[in-house]
């Protein structure tokens, strides 16, 4: 055999055995990586079984109000006449002295008679009571898988606040529900305006729009928050539709009854802790199920509150009160009362 020959033999028998050992690594290589997702598959799986059961369940949803989508409940229009027509004499109240409050009522959820009043009808600065308006155009106008961007508007907030907004990160829509209702978070309401309108002006208008659709007749708005008492006013009669309007809302309903909530948040330790400033049910008042509480120099302390106790449903509005908590107990000791002694 020539040399030639020869070289070109032991060329080939190199090409051969580079070859082979290449489909070898290649066969390896296929199973390590079979092996990897047949393994992170049954981790899985065991995650889930481990993850589903009925303790584990009620632990995520007592810590985590994780955003679901809710079908809206579209309901007939609230009568002119609630917040404003008499209940039954049977059911009204009565008191020998005037409370220490601007405007009031103690009215019936259900039907929206009238068991109580003192100066109805008036027209007030409102100032957070505002951000029941905020929460049900968010409520209907958005879903509640959004995740909404935190602006330098929203973090150049004043007033009160959630105070941990993350600058230009996503944040769940649901979760600055929780921002807004509870702590009463200006911030929480400027990032929620501007995903729904793209300004806060528009939503605004937005605002003012459906309170026209909504019928209230003694309303109008200057902000989201609530935080500008200059043309932001409203009245008894019409907080109390709008109170029976967002108790209406599946979203809201249980936002608004919470008396403090554990929120996943884009923040260190991942988690947000909000407390309701509604003094009911920071004192555990029997029954508590909402709604909004408000304050600035203009409104001073308002208070917009139900109670349900079997299949009696009740709510005050205080504008102005000296004392929100302790007259608000007051007028649904006496309201309960009148109505288990009919």
């Amino acid at each position: 055999m020539s040399d030639l020959s020869v070289l070109q033999e032991g060329r080939a028998r190199r090409r051969f055995a580079e070859l082979r050992a290449r489909r070898r690594r290649r066969r390896i290589a296929a199973g390590v990586v079979a092996v990897l997702v047949l393994t992170v598959a049954t981790l899985l799986t065991l995650h889930a079984g481990r993850t589903s059961g009925p303790g584990t369940s009620a632990l995520r949803r007592a810590t985590t109000p994780a955003p679901r989508r809710v079908a809206i409940v579209h309901r007939a229009p609230i009568a002119p006449t609630y917040g404003v027509a008499a209940a039954p004499a049977s059911e009204q109240v009565q008191f020998k002295k005037p409370f220490h409050v601007a405007s009031a009522i103690l009215f019936d959820v259900w039907s929206g008679r009238v068991l109580w009043a003192q100066n109805p009808g008036r027209r007030r600065a409102i100032a957070s009571l505002t951000k029941m308006m905020t929460a049900l155009l968010v409520a209907t106008h958005s879903s509640p898988r959004d995740q909404v961007v935190i602006t330098r508007a929203a973090v150049d907030f004043s007033g009160s606040g959630v105070g941990l907004l993350p600058l230009g990160k996503r944040v769940g829509l649901v979760a600055l529900l929780y921002g807004l209702l509870l702590p009463s978070g200006n911030d929480a309401a400027i990032a929620l305006a501007q995903h729904v309108a793209g300004t806060q002006g528009r939503f605004v208008a937005l605002m003012n729009a459906r309170a026209q659709d909504m019928q209230l007749r003694c309303t109008h708005f200057a902000s989201a928050s609530g935080i500008v008492d200059r043309d932001n006013y409203s009245c008894t009669t019409d907080l109390a539709v709008l109170a029976y309007a967002v108790l209406q809302q599946p979203l809201l309903r249980p936002i608004v009854a919470s008396r403090s909530a554990i929120i996943p948040f884009p923040i260190k330790g991942r988690k947000l802790y909000l407390y309701n400033n509604n003094p009911l049910l920071l004192s555990a008042y029997p029954g508590t199920d909402g709604v909004k509480t408000g304050y600035t120099a203009a409104s001073g302390p308002c208070l917009v509150a139900t109670v349900r106790r079997g299949n009696a449903w009740l709510g005050v509005v205080l504008l102005d009160s000296v004392n929100p908590a302790a007259e608000a107990q007051k007028l649904f000791n006496a309201g309960f009362a009148r109505l288990r002694g009919r």
